[in-house]
């Protein structure tokens, strides 16, 4: 999240940057540099000293050594939890309790990632900042969570007191375990694997994803049993002592590294005291004329915190666990707009949590207090189109501060910036319980210093009661709705701060801000409450890029819509009045009547600006006369960025590709004559009494979708059983009485031999393994399903096509992990799953990175379940012979598929439903299980 930008080289210089000034930015790298003088651009020498400028990433061109920024990129990478209300506290621990490690080892490049982090870049020796390059392990956070998962779901929870290893590594996660009572760490049982390490780096070490617990002496061996089953790495590494010492003891030598009284550790702390001269920026007023608006558009649509985000999002697994309900994809044209990410709280699809985020770097430069509101209220009215229990007292926020501290000014800054982030949330009654802190955001080179614009990310949570009622921005072709305009700040229409603004190469005197917070409020929670009574069709929030911005982008995803709008009655000038970024919302509703009654009720200011027409354009009416915005054009440029990112991940040829067809990949959904409900199916979804026909999850350490297939399999009337691989190696497990058998997906020994080699070598290898999977394919009377990780074993183990026609799964051509929900074509075929669903298309999610079928026979060779509904890239995301998602066995009973069809069983799991199905109880892909265990009742 570090933002860099060209560093000003004083008042009589010229400094290149970035800062577009025409709109076709991006062709090529000599036509990016643009030059300037200091004396011509607030983005200039700012208080006689070095400046970022926005907020930019900087590239250096290979030839001329000359760099280049693009706008703010910002991928925030999170996840939302929940427990028990009696999980919540901390108990205080007793002598004698066992203190207990979760987790890796430790090596020497974990040391100091959080010291360095919080001094500037540069200042130490590579060597240091090396160092502190902490390693990422997802498959041993994995075994680490599913081992502490089980506690937490067991009857009783024998968890005293749990931290995460953060920032000081064993030194803080192991004292505040023991904060209150004292205890003794042994420092011979921690684990390392480089043997040169010293005891102060074993202390203070926080590579690998770890977890510090306390439990009874009796309670121990119970975690030890579950941590060996689920191979993740478990040490006894301590005791309760209660004497309020904190020891680290060397049982072999004696020696104590670390012994400390606790009142020495978590005593009163002194008062940091910072003093500081506060310094008030002179920048320019922001000029512009009304003839260029199309320029402007073109320009300002092309900046990377305008424009399309699908370089960044196709890449991260986005649909799994199969509680994901929103994630940031929308419409049939699956692009990046979506205003909220949610999930569900369990596979019933009801209540769930929603969270988005906001913020202002530019708004901030301006005035540090209202890039603090800015980034609030974006992450607000991001936030609204969850209907939340409380409306916005259900809003909880979390505040990241990235700050250049210790350089003049800056300290001040900061502290309006804290000061008005705090006022505002209390006036809007929303707490802030946590976040984080990167004060250092300062780059050195030699003598030269590159500062960060001072910038707080807003992280806003809350709960949702029907992630079913979550408003999304793609606009309905309904001729008879209205698009109404919702002023949420009651501001004026300020250019300061915004797009528009750095797309001239200024920052401007004034950013918009919300002074009334009651207003506010107001405005939130009647926009709640119309959204929880389905009054609202479509919306979208106003940021960056401004309200224009905002209405081509409720078109980009409908392929068929355009916009009639008028705004000549809006207060302002037109370019203010498109390119502001004050906090605001546009709606669509076909009771537009009763919702303008209920916003002129509450004294919400608003207007009806607009309705959908069947052209593609959005034809903008103004006190100047009228506007045509070709929809498509607009949309291509806004991808185009994506495009020149997407060639440095994917290369020229399938960057191109993707850019060159992603209008073309609109899901189709046909469902024939699927009637969508339960009863249909003949499913009971409260089922709580065994139907005697058993399925087994079979896993191995590092796969992640066990709990969503067991949901899917149980759904369809299965009886589910967990198989861990140590289960089968070990022979407590034999599959004798199992009739179906499901490989899930993941990342199996984290993929390092190349995706379920590991796996399949753990059948391979094992005696007691290999000989219940032969058994279990031996009998006439079973059937087995492979998804993902699941499917490239079945391939490896020749379980479905026999050696002699055995594909390979490759790496996708792409070269990266795919993530996508798209479209499957399902023909005739064998499979006793597929069978009946033979002529549908349907939506589905993909998740890999080796998942192209490579296929050495001939096509009437194989027997193929689905295939993927376009030849051409990413709907075709990996490259697969013939189009083929999946393959199944001659006799039908054993399919192996790369799509994720457990993430597609439920409407809201899909990322695009038919909007006339929406009511539909369950997806086909749920009658696929219900056929296997049709098959198994009748065989």
């Amino acid at each position: 999240q570090r933002s860099v930008v060209i560093l000003g080289l004083g008042s009589d210089r010229e400094w290149e940057y970035a800062i577009p000034e025409r709109p076709w930015l991006y062709q090529t790298p000599e036509e990016i540099l643009i030059k300037a003088s200091n004396g011509a651009s607030d983005f200039g020498n700012k208080f006689g000293q070095p400046l970022i400028c926005g907020s930019l990433l900087t590239f250096e061109h290979e030839e001329s050594g000359k760099k280049y920024g693009y706008d703010k990129v910002i991928m925030l990478a999170g996840g939302i939890g929940y427990g028990k209300s009696a999980d919540a506290e901390k108990d205080i621990p007793s002598k004698g309790d066992v203190v207990v490690l979760l987790g890796g080892d430790n090596y020497r490049i974990g040391m100091g990632g959080g010291a360095v982090s919080s001094v500037d870049t540069g200042e130490y020796e590579n060597t240091i900042e090396l160092n502190a390059v902490q390693r990422a392990n997802p498959e041993m956070q994995k075994r680490v969570y599913n081992a502490i998962r089980a506690l937490a779901e067991s009857s009783r929870n024998t968890v005293i007191s749990i931290h995460d290893h953060g920032a000081g590594g064993h030194l803080n996660c192991l004292s505040e375990l023991v904060e209150s009572t004292g205890g003794v760490i042994y420092l011979n049982r921690l684990p390392v694997g480089d043997p040169t390490l010293s005891a102060r780096e074993i202390i203070g070490n926080e590579s690998q994803e770890r977890m510090g617990l306390i439990l009874k002496p009796g309670d121990a061996d119970e975690l030890v049993r579950i941590a060996r089953r689920e191979r993740a790495p478990i040490y006894l590494i301590g005791s309760i002592t209660g004497d309020h010492r904190f020891v680290f003891l060397d049982e072999n030598s004696g020696e104590k590294p670390m012994d400390l009284d606790l009142v020495d550790m978590f005593g009163k702390p002194p008062r940091t005291v910072m003093n500081d001269r506060t310094m008030t920026p002179s920048y320019r007023e922001i000029s512009f004329q009304r003839e260029h608006l199309s320029r402007y558009l073109e320009g300002v649509i092309q900046l990377e915190a305008v424009a399309c985000k699908d370089w960044l999002t196709n890449k991260v697994d986005r649909s799994v666990t199969g509680k994901i309900a929103v994630q940031q994809c929308a419409g049939p044209l699956q692009l990046p707009l979506n205003n909220l990410g949610a999930v569900s709280l369990d596979y019933r699809g009801g209540k769930g949590y929603a969270t988005s985020i906001g913020h202002a770097p530019a708004a901030g430069m301006v005035n540090a207090g209202t890039g603090s509101v800015l980034a609030i209220a974006e992450a607000l009215t991001n936030l609204v189109w969850a209907p939340m229990p409380d409306r916005i007292r259900s809003v909880s926020l979390s505040a990241n501060w990235m700050w250049p501290c210790k350089n003049e000014g800056e300290d001040a800054r900061l502290y309006q910036a804290v000061k008005a982030a705090s006022d505002f949330a209390v006036a809007l009654g929303i707490n802030i319980p946590t976040g984080k802190d990167s004060l250092s955001m300062t780059q050195k080179y030699g003598d030269q210093v590159v500062y960060a614009p001072g910038t707080v990310i807003i992280s806003a949570a809350g709960e949702v009661t029907d992630i079913r009622r979550i408003v999304g921005p793609v606009l309905r072709n309904l001729p008879d709705s209205r698009l109404i305009y919702v002023d949420l700040s009651g501001d004026g229409f300020h250019l300061g701060g915004s797009s528009f603004a750095q797309y001239l190469n200024k920052l401007g005197t004034t950013a918009p801000g919300v002074p009334d917070p009651e207003y506010f409020v107001r405005a939130f929670n009647l926009l709640q409450s119309l959204i929880g009574e389905g009054m609202i069709l479509a919306g979208h929030d106003v940021s960056a890029g401004g309200l224009v911005t905002t209405l081509l982008e409720m078109c980009f995803s409908n392929p068929e819509a355009g916009m009639e709008v008028n705004i000549a009655g809006m207060p302002g000038e037109t370019i203010p009045v498109l390119f502001s970024e004050k906090p605001a919302v546009v709606i669509q509703a076909e009771r537009y009547h009763q919702v303008t009654a209920l916003l002129e009720k509450e004294g919400i200011m608003h207007q009806i600006i607009g309705r959908p027409i069947s052209e593609r354009e959005v034809q903008i009416t103004t006190r100047e006369g009228m506007e045509l915005m070709p929809v498509d054009h607009y949309r291509d440029l806004w991808f185009k960025s994506s495009y020149l990112l997407d060639r440095k991940q994917s290369g020229e040829h399938l960057a191109g590709e993707r850019y060159s067809n992603y209008m073309n990949h609109a899901l189709k959904i046909s469902l024939k004559n699927f009637k969508g409900s339960f009863r249909s199916l003949g499913i009971d979804p409260g089922r709580r009494v065994s139907s005697g026909t058993r399925a087994a999850i079979i896993r191995e350490k590092g796969v992640n979708g066990d709990r969503e297939m067991a949901h899917a399999l149980y759904l369809a009337g299965f009886d589910v059983k967990d198989v861990h691989m140590t289960d089968l190696i070990s022979g407590r497990e034999t599959l004798e009485e199992i009739r179906m058998v499901v490989f899930v997906g993941g990342f199996s020994n984290s993929d390092v031999l190349g995706s379920a080699k590991g796996w399949a070598g753990a059948f391979k290898y094992n005696e007691k393994a290999r000989i219940a999977l032969e058994q279990f394919y031996a009998r006439k009377d079973t059937l087995s399903l492979g998804i993902c990780n699941g499917c490239q074993l079945m391939i490896e183990l020749d379980l479905v096509t026999g050696p002699e026609l055995s594909p390979k799964m490759l790496h996708n051509d792409s070269h990266k992990f795919e993530s996508a929900f798209l479209s499957v074509h399902i023909p005739e075929n064998p499979s006793v799953m597929f069978r009946s669903l033979a002529g549908m298309t349907l939506g589905v999610w993909v998740a890999h990175g080796e998942g192209k079928f490579s296929l050495p026979g001939q096509k009437g060779d194989y027997h193929i379940a689905a295939t993927f509904s376009h030849s051409t890239y990413p709907a075709n995301p990996n490259g697969s012979d013939h189009d083929v998602a999946a393959l199944c066995s001659s006799d039908g009973r054993h399919l192996a598929m790369m799509p994720h069809l457990e993430r597609a069983y439920l409407p809201w799991q899909c990322a695009y439903y038919p909007e006339e199905r929406r009511n539909d109880d369950a997806t086909p892909w749920l009658e696929a299980f219900v056929n296997a265990r049709h098959w198994l009742e009748n065989t």
